[in-house]
């Protein structure tokens, strides 16, 4: 089996678009891969965090991914804190990767925003230990999204030059994966941007602890257009909240866009509205339902997080002892 190493933030409940865009495909992946899914609290405190909302919000990301079907017993679930070889391995390629490769990430210029010089220098070398956290366990495949690409190169680069600086065959390449349907869910509320965490507007989505009454009201007032929907998939391009909802409706339902308005073509959007939300409370309401019982027993929840990190580390260590030695680290 390959191995697979991928990271979530723990910056609040997981939205719809997280889990059709990741979390899901995640799950699946775990069928013929070995997996290593982090919740990464050193990548969250490049911008400053409350410490008790950060430990809450670490327990609410890993009770979540677990209801959503992501297996700690046959697979590895657990806090990128917990593992000193993350930040070990980070400063070794801090030191290995160039300003100039670090110059040209836009996820740094986005973040930072035009008051860069106030930007934590976390924030920049992010990236260094985003490669950190694959290369530390000789990872192969890391399921991305296109937003992510630049980093995957980054951390490539970053390893070629390391076997390169001390004639090695080290670290090895990196395969992205970029998979699965809707892996750009819209806000409800403005159908030209992503779905996010950090939106002002709770009802700008769908989070994985929303129950059944949230979720419909949510979806009655999402924005629209006043048109039926088309029943041509070509006529949605220009109506990009409808383009949403379809969209969502069609991941949920594992059917194309054109089989939904096969179905739904013709109707307005309150039939079709309906019929949404019954499938999204179908799918989301029980996640919400498994995480808050998880969560009700702290003790249980650290247990499986505590077990996830010594699995980590017993992968991590010898290998980034290893690149401590090539280095010329004296190991006493």
């Amino acid at each position: 089996m390959q191995r697979i190493f991928s990271g979530i933030q723990p910056s609040g409940v997981p939205t719809l678009g997280n889990y059709l865009g990741a979390i899901r495909n995640w799950v699946a992946l775990q069928t013929d891969h070995e997996c290593l899914w982090c919740v990464v609290d050193l990548h969250a405190i490049t911008v400053w965090q409350d410490p008790a909302q950060l430990r809450r919000q670490t327990r609410e990301m890993a009770a979540t991914l677990i209801a959503c079907g992501i297996d700690p017993a046959r697979h590895i679930l657990f806090p990128q804190s917990a593992v000193p070889a993350h930040a070990r391995l980070a400063w070794i390629f801090n030191c290995v990767a160039r300003l100039g490769w670090l110059n040209r990430m836009t996820q740094f210029k986005d973040k930072a925003g035009k008051d860069r010089e106030a930007a934590s220098a976390g924030l920049y070398v992010y990236p260094n230990l985003m490669a950190a956290d694959i290369h530390a366990y000789h990872a192969t495949r890391v399921p991305v999204g296109d937003d992510q690409k630049q980093h995957l190169e980054l951390a490539n680069d970053i390893a070629q030059k390391f076997n390169h600086d001390y004639e090695v065959s080290y670290f090895p390449v990196i395969e992205p994966l970029i998979l699965g349907p809707a892996a750009r869910v819209m806000s409800l509320r403005d159908g030209s941007r992503k779905m996010s965490k950090s939106d002002p507007s709770d009802q700008s989505r769908i989070n994985l602890n929303d129950d059944a009454d949230t979720i419909a009201l949510k979806i009655r007032r999402a924005k629209t257009d006043p048109e039926p929907l088309p029943d041509d998939p070509a006529a949605l391009d220009a109506r990009p909240e409808a383009r949403n909802l379809v969209g969502i409706y069609a991941a949920l339902s594992g059917q194309t866009a054109a089989q939904v308005l096969a179905i739904h073509g013709g109707q307005g959007f309150g039939a079709f509205k309906q019929a949404l939300t019954d499938l999204l409370v179908g799918c989301i309401e029980p996640i919400g339902q498994q995480a808050q019982r998880l969560l009700t027993d702290t003790a249980a929840l650290d247990a499986i997080l505590r077990d996830g990190a010594a699995r980590a580390r017993a992968i991590a260590e010898p290998i980034v002892d290893e690149a401590e030695r090539l280095v010329g680290f004296l190991k006493v």
